[in-house]
Order: C-alpha cells, then sequence, then structure tokens
C-alpha cells in the first residue's frame, strides 16, 4: 500500500484519494485543465514507451539472464577458479587449478582440474560454486544442471550433483550421473526440491567417488524460465517487464555495444549457437559477459514481451577506457558489412547466408524491425567522425534496406556542431540524466520548442535522480533504485513526451535493472532491483508501468490555467483518448507537499460517464521500495463518482494520478 506516513495518516490518504469528485461550485480559485475532446494534436505512436537494455548492474549474468553458475567457463580470471572451491571428505584429499591443457574446444580454453586421493562411495570429494551472491533455493521447482567432463583414464566414476548449503549440512536436490569416464562429454540431469524453506544461502557441488583426475567445463544450472525457453530468462523479472508492456526493446545498449575497446566491442557473431561455441567476452563495468544471453536470445527477449527489437549496431567508436576510433574510409568498411550482416541476421529469410544461420540457430521466420541505430553516444568521440561514419552506414544500410529508420546517437541535447549533417537521419536518440527538479521545471516546455519539421527524437536514456549525479562516487551510497521524489521528476519527463508524441517517437528509461547485493551494481538510480530469490519494483517503475499502460492513441488538445507564478509549476499533466474503448485517460502530476484541487472541463463530449477510475501512486519524496519492503510504494486503483463536463478533484501531495474516463 502507498505510504504517506510523514504528511498523511493511511486513512486520511485512502479517503482523499477515493473521495467522490464533484461538480465546480461557483467562485472556487481552483487550476483548471480545459480538455479539448475533438482536437487530437499528436498520435502516440505503438512504440512510444520501451527498454533499453545493457549489461551493467549484473543486468545479465547474475541478474535476467537464468544461469545460476558464476564464471561457469573459468574464464573470469586467468590465475584462479573465482567463485569456485574444493570440497573434501572424511578421509578424502582434494585439489583444484586451472588448465589451459586439456580445452574443451578453441572457444573453450581453461577448465577446473579436480585431482583426488582416497575418494570412495562413503567420501566423496570435489568442486562447489558459489552462484551469484548465491544459488537460490525454491520449494517444489525443477532445476536443470549440466557440465563437460572428461577423466584421466577410461575408469568409469559416479558423479553426484547437489544443490547444498553452504555448510554442506543441508542437501536440497540431488542427482547422480554414473559412468563419467574418458574424453569430453556432456552430462544433463535435473534436480528437484521438496517443500524447502527459500534461500540463497546455497551452492552447486559435484561430488566424485574415485581418486583420480577429472576435468570440468561449463557447469550450469538453471531454473525454470519465462516461457520455458532454454537458456532463457528469469521468470520474475521477465514478468516484471512484461507488467510494463513495452513496445520495443533497445540492444545491445550504452557502453556494452561499444565495449570498452575496439577488441572488446559486443561481439555478436560468437552469441550465437550452442554455448560452447561462446566464449563471452570481457565487459566494461568490471566483470565479464558470458554472452549466454546473445543476439538471438535478444531477440527472443524481444519477442517474449510482444516487443519490437531496436537495433544498436557498433559504428566504429568505442568509449569507456580511451576513446578509439576507426574513421570514414576503407577502414570502417568491415564494420559496415559486419552491421549489414546483422541486420540480415535479424530480417533476411532463409535464402540470405545470415538468414539462414538464424534458422539454423532454430528461429526461421524474420523478427521485425524498423528502427536500427547507429554506434552509442557518438557525441563523446573527441576527433568528430561521427558525421562520417553515419554518412557511411547510413548509405550501406538504406541502399539494402530502403524500409529502415537510420538513429543518429548525437541529439539536439548536444552543441551542433557534433550533430549528424552531411545526411538526415529519421530519428535521433536523446540522453537525459537529471535531478527530479529540473525535469519538473523543463518538462512544461522543453520538446514543445523543437522544429516539427526536424528528424523524430528517441529519448533513448533519461532517469531523474535525487540529488546526486549518477556519475558522483557519492551516489554508490544512496539506495540502487529511485526514491519517489524522482519518481515525480520521471512522471513530470514522461507527461513532457506523452504531450509531444508527434516529434517524440520512443523513450526509455536506463539502466532497467540491478543486483542490488554488495558489489552488484555500478550505477543509479536504477528501475527494477533484485536478489538471488526477491525482485522489486521502484517507485519509477511503477510510474512508467502507469503511462505505458494507460493511454490512447489520440493527444488531446488541453491547458492548465490558474497555477502560481513558481520555478516549478506544481502540477503537469497529459491527457490522451482511445476513441475506439471510449476512454478518455487524464494524468496529473502533482510534486507539491499539499494537495492540490483542480477543475477539470471536458469540451467537445456529449456525455461523460458518472463513474470512473483512478489510478494513484503516492508516498512521502524520500521513501522507496527495496527487498525486504518490495511493494511499499505501488499505485492504488480506485472508483470514483461525480464525473461530469465540469468536475473538481482533489490529487494527493507527491502523486502521479490517471483518471480513466469513459466519454462520448
Amino acid at each position: 500500500m502507498n505510504s504517506l506516513k510523514h504528511l498523511l495518516p493511511l486513512a486520511a490518504f485512502l479517503a482523499l484519494i477515493s473521495a467522490p469528485a464533484t461538480t465546480r461550485a461557483a467562485g472556487d480559485a481552483t487550476p483548471t485543465l480545459t480538455i479539448e475532446a475533438n482536437q487530437t494534436v499528436a498520435h502516440v505512436p505503438p512504440t512510444a514507451y520501451g527498454m533499453m537494455t545493457e549489461e551493467i548492474n549484473h543486468s545479465y549474468d547474475g541478474g535476467l539472464y537464468g544461469e545460476l553458475v558464476q564464471n561457469r567457463v573459468f574464464k573470469d580470471n586467468h590465475h584462479d577458479p573465482v567463485h569456485w572451491s574444493v570440497v573434501t571428505a572424511p578421509g578424502a584429499t582434494a585439489t583444484i587449478t586451472l588448465d589451459n591443457a586439456n580445452p574443451l574446444n578453441t572457444n573453450l580454453v581453461p577448465c577446473l582440474r579436480l585431482d583426488t586421493a582416497d575418494a570412495s562411495d562413503q567420501a566423496r570429494p570435489g568442486i562447489a560454486n558459489d552462484g551469484y551472491w548465491g544459488v537460490p533455493v525454491l520449494a517444489h521447482t525443477r532445476y536443470t544442471a549440466s557440465f563437460y567432463a572428461k577423466t584421466a583414464g577410461a575408469a568409469p566414476r559416479e558423479i553426484t550433483v547437489a544443490i547444498e548449503s553452504n555448510d554442506g549440512a543441508t542437501v536440497y536436490a540431488q542427482a547422480r550421473v554414473k559412468s563419467v569416464g574418458g574424453d569430453w562429454r556432456k552430462y544433463t540431469v535435473t534436480l528437484k526440491t521438496g517443500a524447502v524453506t527459500p534461500t540463497d544461502q546455497a551452492r552447486l557441488v559435484l561430488r566424485v567417488n574415485l581418486p583420480g583426475t577429472v576435468w570440468f567445463n561449463l557447469v550450469s544450472l538453471f531454473p525454470p524460465t519465462f516461457h520455458n525457453r532454454p537458456n532463457g530468462n528469469r521468470v520474475d523479472l521477465m514478468q516484471k517487464l512484461d507488467d510494463m508492456q513495452p513496445r520495443f526493446l533497445r540492444f545491445p545498449g550504452g557502453n556494452f555495444l561499444e565495449g570498452d575497446s575496439i577488441k572488446n566491442r559486443f561481439p555478436w557473431k560468437t552469441t550465437l549457437g550452442d554455448l560452447t561455441n561462446r566464449p563471452g567476452h570481457p565487459g566494461c563495468w568490471g566483470y565479464r559477459a558470458s554472452d549466454g544471453l546473445g543476439l538471438l536470445e535478444f531477440l527472443e527477449w524481444a519477442e517474449d514481451l510482444k516487443a519490437e527489437p531496436v537495433l544498436a549496431v557498433y559504428a566504429g567508436y568505442s568509449l569507456p577506457q580511451k576513446s578509439e576510433v576507426i574513421k570514414a574510409g576503407p577502414g570502417l568498411e568491415p564494420f559496415v558489412q559486419d552491421a549489414l550482416d546483422e541486420i540480415e541476421y535479424v530480417i533476411g529469410d532463409t535464402s540470405t547466408t545470415w538468414g539462414a544461420r538464424r534458422a539454423a540457430d532454430g528461429h526461421p521466420k524474420p523478427f521485425p524491425l524498423t528502427y536500427v541505430e547507429i554506434g552509442n553516444e557518438d557525441w563523446f568521440d573527441p576527433s568528430g567522425s561521427y558525421d562520417g561514419r553515419f554518412t557511411q552506414f547510413y548509405d550501406a544500410i538504406k541502399a539494402k534496406y530502403p524500409q529502415l529508420q537510420l538513429i543518429s546517437t548525437v541529439g539536439n541535447e548536444q552543441p551542433a556542431a557534433k550533430r549528424v549533417h552531411s545526411r538526415t537521419p529519421d530519428v535521433v536518440d536523446e540522453h537525459y540524466y537529471r535531478a527530479a527538479r529540473d525535469f519538473e521545471k523543463d518538462g512544461p516546455n522543453h520538446f514543445e520548442k523543437y522544429d516539427r519539421h526536424g528528424p523524430k527524437i528517441f529519448v533513448g536514456e533519461w532517469a531523474a535522480y535525487e540529488n546526486i549525479v549518477p556519475w558522483d562516487k557519492r551516489s554508490a551510497k544512496l539506495p540502487p533504485t529511485p526514491a519517489m521524489r524522482s519518481a515525480l521528476g520521471d512522471a513530470a519527463w514522461l507527461a513532457a513526451m506523452e504531450r509531444n508524441a508527434d516529434i517524440v517517437v520512443m523513450n526509455c528509461y536506463a539502466p532497467m535493472l540491478v543486483n542490488v547485493n554488495p558489489g552488484g551494481r555500478q550505477w543509479r538510480p536504477d528501475l527494477i532491483g533484485y536478489d538471488a530469490i526477491h525482485s522489486f519494483g521502484s517507485p519509477s517503475y511503477y510510474a512508467i508501468s502507469m503511462f505505458s499502460r494507460y493511454h490512447g492513441p489520440d493527444v488531446l488538445a488541453a491547458t492548465l490555467t490558474g497555477l502560481p507564478d513558481a520555478e516549478v509549476a506544481p502540477l503537469d499533466y497529459s491527457v490522451t483518448r482511445d476513441p475506439a474503448r471510449g476512454l478518455i485517460y487524464v494524468k496529473l502530476v502533482n510534486v507539491t507537499d499539499q494537495p492540490q484541487t483542480v477543475t477539470l472541463t471536458l469540451n467537445g463530449v456529449k456525455k461523460v460517464a458518472g463513474k470512473a477510475t483512478a489510478i494513484t501512486l503516492a508516498a512521502d519524496p524520500d521513501e522507496t521500495n527495496s527487498i525486504t519492503d518490495p511493494v511499499h510504494i505501488v499505485p492504488v486503483t480506485t472508483k470514483i463518482t461525480g464525473v461530469a463536463t465540469t468536475f473538481t478533484r482533489t490529487f494527493p501531495p507527491h502523486s502521479l494520478t490517471v483518471l480513466e474516463l469513459k466519454a462520448k
């Protein structure tokens, strides 16, 4: 339930949001929202609300991607088998080492060597993996465990695979693999838990019953996944994303596309096919990417959400460690061709080289694709080469795929000298990380000033923060997800983008995901937080969901008058209509610490139903959600009465409200 305990008693809050609307009394001095229900000023594109994703904050490995084993191919450290430990038994000893002399294949060279002495059926030593801040144990759940193994000598041995408590005292699930011996081979078992108490204080353990040497590689443990996809995604996180009803997924986003150097850019071709063919690559946020979530998995992720992919292609520039760039010309041609190949993988039919490869990977049908983004944040390029690089990509892609809309990564928020001039982008990508108050102050006028004849706008990264900028080290002391104060700034910004849907065709918050465990995050604020078992949406998550779920295709003309002269207006708004359903959606943002009574006047309608629905998100601005209190702040839905062509409504302090009105 929403909390306004620092502002209003709970009973008073509930009374306020459920109070009946009333017709306006003569002489009331209240702000007035006048809605021209027969005047459509813009159309909300189907792709207005979506998602941006990159590998940061353990968004994939240790987050959305279902794999529970950390360092499954032993590449996270060149010297030590990090996240792995040896397990001994009474009377049996064992040691583990990294071994590069017995590769599984050329992609997976390092393996884990286990040497045991005096092992027996009664005393089984082995190896253990601690997962991503623990292996989650859930009741009555089937896990799929697999591993590759080879032995010194062909004598068969039995390996037990178990999920155990960290001290080994409790076995939550166990299976036996018999006749393990000889050359590399894959083994798979199912582990099923019973009526256990959920915990993340657990590990995966593989034990042997005979002395000698065993080599392991690609050791994996998967829980059930969303839509039961093999190599799929975590169910609760996917459900939270699905609940937002996104219409696009931008990937591979941010620095993950460009890498911390050119050689470490997103290697889409080596993320395809069987996991044994995926070497992984260095990430740019302090940990290695397994690439288990590869290009096809990104596309299937979008497909599972009924969203359209927005594909970002590498455009010759890498930022994080040092600025590296391949300028336009012959040296850039291989990268242009790589982008063409990638697009062909997404939309080519099976008669094409990469369309056939997609079919071989299990998806014969091409994916939908409208937008392709060329690069990422290329305004950071000090050489000023983006205009030429964009032009070279633009010409090659348009020549082969004229139907595609091409996005420049340099938008109008950047100086004109940095923007693309040699070609006219279809869309430009603008990024905004701002204090909540700045969004509240700038939102009412920001996009209204834009040239309506220029490229469309994709606000590809944006987020409100409280008081400390995300890149300031002090932000590490703040909660990983935003407080209600930021959600109000986000709501004001969302209202601005929705009002200007004629030019703002897409938007997505970033970053989307964060593992809240110590060491799990590199950036804040983030939309959704989680540990190994639990997950929660931030107040901003619910604000964005309210916008993405409750809107019609038509933006209506509306004016809000009677506001006091102040640096930040106390109220912001957006109004849309769904004529097919006979609904008008009125969104009101109250950023003040006082209830705000507003007169709403609907012109151009014949009739308004006297009953309506109000969805309200409200809380003290410093409050938020967390692992231990995941639904502290959530939207509350109530039925209201007294609605008419002119009526008044009081909106709670620090709130976002959606009124769903029935009108003809």
